[in-house]
This record gives structure tokens, sequence and C-alpha cells, in this order.
């Protein structure tokens, strides 16, 4: 059976988000789940933040693991070592994130403020570029990953146990109603 072609909005059949108007349904439910997930994250962000830090830590660890592992596995070769020594590290660091979660926190709470603000930099810079359906929100939420990148640098380490979960969250947050607006134009598309 022939999918159906929804109708063209304002003539505009040439974006890449045109064939996807028929799928809004699952724009809007990943924003309902991310906002929904965000705001577990705020309310519970000590634990959001803990949690956050052993993942990272229990990943890292496995992937250290799988990095031993391939080295002893490939047996003779000129990155051998290389391979082992980077596995030794993630499985140390790994081990360290698990067993010292209070230091873990603070460093990824630097890391994170790092990461928010260079993620908003590349959203509002391809919001702008590419001017996509619903740019506008993709615009606001480049903005609020700077801003909370900003606050974490200003109130770290104070701020250092809780702030990733609440930032975390936060972002989840606009993130999905970005998720949730992209799903509604889509929808609008599709019916008009």
């Amino acid at each position: 059976m022939a999918k159906r072609v929804p109708a063209r909005a304002n003539g505009d059949d040439t974006h890449e988000l045109y064939h996807l108007q028929d799928e809004w349904k699952w724009f809007s439910t990943l924003g309902v789940v991310l906002m929904t997930l965000g705001l577990i994250a705020v309310l519970y962000c000590w634990f959001a933040s803990q949690a956050a830090v052993v993942l990272f830590g229990v990943l890292i660890l496995a992937g250290g693991v799988v990095q031993i592992v391939n080295a002893l596995w490939a047996g003779k070769w000129s990155g051998f070592l290389l391979n082992l020594l980077i596995g030794i590290i993630y499985v140390v660091v790994g081990l360290f994130m698990v067993d010292d979660r209070e230091h873990a926190v603070l460093i990824l709470s630097a890391l994170l403020a790092a990461f928010f603000i260079v993620s908003g930099i590349f959203r509002i810079a391809a919001a702008l570029a590419i001017q996509f359906p619903g740019w506008g929100w993709a615009l606001l939420s480049g903005m609020i990953a700077i801003l909370l990148g900003i606050m974490i640098y200003k109130g770290w380490p104070d701020t250092g146990e809780v702030i990733i979960g609440l930032f975390i969250g936060i972002e989840m947050i606009f993130n999905g109603w970005y998720w949730v607006m992209l799903g509604s134009e889509l929808r609008e598309r599709s019916i008009a």
C-alpha cells in the first residue's frame, strides 16, 4: 500500500524534513519523554548528579575493559602498547568515578559547563544557518544551554554536587520542548 503524500504547506516541498511530516508523533513523543525525564532530574538533582557520574564511570570502565581485551586479542602489532595503555587509563578513570563520586561530580560539573557552552554555540549556529522548521526553538535552546554553562562555571565548585542533575534536567526540558514544537510544526504542515 502506498504511503500518503502530505499536502505541501507554503510550497515548501524541498525542505529535508518534508518527508517526515507524517512522523510528527514520534518527534512529539520524544519531546514529552525528554521533558518528563528532565523534570525528574530537576526534582531529584543530587541523585541525578550521582547517577550520571556512576553511569558515566561504568561506561568508561566497560570501554576500558573492551579496549584491553581487544589489545590482548589482536596480539602483536605496532599499536598494541598504545591500545593497552589507553584501555588501562579508561579502567582507572572509570574506577575513580565509581569509587570517588564526590570528586568526580566536581570534575564533571566543570566539563559540563564547557559542554553546554559549546553545544549551545553549535545549536545557535545551526539554527541561524539552516533555519529549519522550528529553528527559533533551537535558537532558544542554544541560548539556554550557553546560559547554563556560564552559570555552572560561575558557581563552581560550591554547586558542583547538584548542578549536574539540575542543569541536565533543565537542558532536557528545553530540548524536549523543542522536539514537541518541531512535531507540532510538522503536524501543521501535514494537515495543510
